[in-house]
């Protein structure tokens, strides 16, 4: 059976599929700056010194840093409320398929953390998922207010974060400069298993990364992931995700993305001034990212919308059918960056520059979304799904 096909049958849009494919490409082409470079500092000096690369690290930075994962989040939303219209439809319990379904990806994801990529979203998504279902039984208008509130916490913070910082330089200047001496000190250290280090190091350092980052990328990230999987949750509710002739679609092109544009744009430009770490300048350009991320990740969406309307054709069925398999696509990401990067590997560790590391990485993207479409022509499903839905629907008919 054709995937059109199917999705007919299973009452399946192929909005939801292409817009994971969109978020699949952007993801990588984020990710790699810090499976390239160390975590605690991204790209280096060297990386962004060119011009080309300059471009590069801006035009990521305006189209897909706290774009792509906020999609990526938003059909987490959608995925939810398919799950539970499903179960309702069988007349079959949701919670205990749900809650195998949580502790699948937590699997997944520390399996990530361990061989692949130590900026991991799965365990979050995990933990946030069991926040998400507090909100089962919510309206749309309350999952849309509580997405709202969620959402401005995150900006506030990203502020804070970036007003702090500015105050510590400012009034604190020996010690701001102590402390990002040892970041740096913590970076070469990285660098080192990254670079020399064995398959042991490389997996201990992962670890000691992602420690660092669970509690830091959920304040950073992960309180709007959790008001993007509320905002999908509710498009379902509504109608609007079955509707890609919606009038909010319409107007998210026309009116909120040229909003997040601009934000995006004027916050890549400010970035790109401080990169090679936290610091005051680069913070003051990830809050207006982060403030613009919902106008952008909303304008997306209506672009994406505006396709789904038009009749199936030959590229976008490609795309939307590799979006089905966004697990396998996102784990294989990981994999053939880090066998690119660590010694284990190529070993390309801190040798590219931005522009490089990015083009390598869209094509890594464009692979695996090729090969989880290309899988769906012979199989049902992709092979990391078809593990995640035999656990999750372990039991049950």
């Amino acid at each position: 059976m054709s995937y059109l096909q199917e999705s007919r049958d299973a009452g399946r849009e192929v909005f939801p599929d292409l817009a994971r494919a969109f978020a699949l490409f952007g993801i990588c082409v984020v990710n790699v700056g810090i499976m390239s470079w160390p975590m605690m500092t991204g790209y280096g000096e060297s990386a962004v010194h060119a011009a080309q690369d300059q471009a590069a690290f801006f035009a990521v930075g305006a189209l897909f840093m706290a774009k792509s994962y906020t999609l990526f989040s938003f059909m987490f939303g959608v995925g939810f409320a398919y799950q539970m219209q499903s179960a309702e439809r069988k007349g079959v319990g949701f919670s205990g398929r749900y809650w195998r379904r949580i502790i699948g990806l937590l699997i997944f994801g520390l399996i990530n953390v361990a061989f692949l990529f130590q900026g991991d979203i799965l365990v979050m998504y995990a933990i946030l998922g069991s926040i998400l279902f507090l909100f089962r039984n919510a309206s749309p208008r309350l999952l849309s207010g509580w997405a709202i509130a969620i959402y401005s916490v995150q900006v506030a913070f990203v502020a804070l974060m970036a007003l702090g910082f500015w105050a510590w330089e400012a009034f604190d200047g020996e010690n701001f400069t102590l402390k990002m001496g040892t970041m740096l000190e913590q970076a070469d250290n990285a660098a080192e298993a990254f670079r020399n280090g064995s398959f042991a190091d490389a997996i201990a350092q992962r670890f000691a990364d992602w420690s660092g980052f669970i509690t830091f990328g959920m304040l950073m990230q992960g309180i709007g992931a959790l008001a993007f999987f509320l905002f999908g949750f509710s498009a379902v509710k509504r109608g609007t995700i079955s509707n890609p002739a919606a009038p909010f679609w319409k107007r998210s092109r026309h009116v909120f993305l040229p909003i997040g544009l601009v934000l995006s744009g004027a916050g890549a430009w400010i970035m790109l001034q401080g990169h090679g770490g936290m610091n005051p300048t680069m913070m003051a350009g990830m809050t207006l990212i982060m403030l613009g991320s919902p106008f952008s990740t909303a304008g997306y969406l209506g672009l994406i919308a505006k396709w789904a309307e038009t009749p199936s054709g030959t590229i976008k069925t490609f795309l939307a059918r590799g979006g089905t398999s966004s697990l396998t696509a996102y784990l294989m990401q990981g994999l053939i960056l880090s066998l690119i990067f660590n010694p284990y590997g190529l070993g390309l560790f801190e040798q590219l520059g931005a522009a490089s590391a990015i083009a390598l990485a869209a094509i890594v993207a464009i692979f695996t979304i090729a090969f989880a479409s290309l899988w769906r022509t012979l199989f049902k499903r992709g092979p990391l799904e078809y593990v995640l839905r035999s656990w999750t629907y372990m039991g049950s008919r």
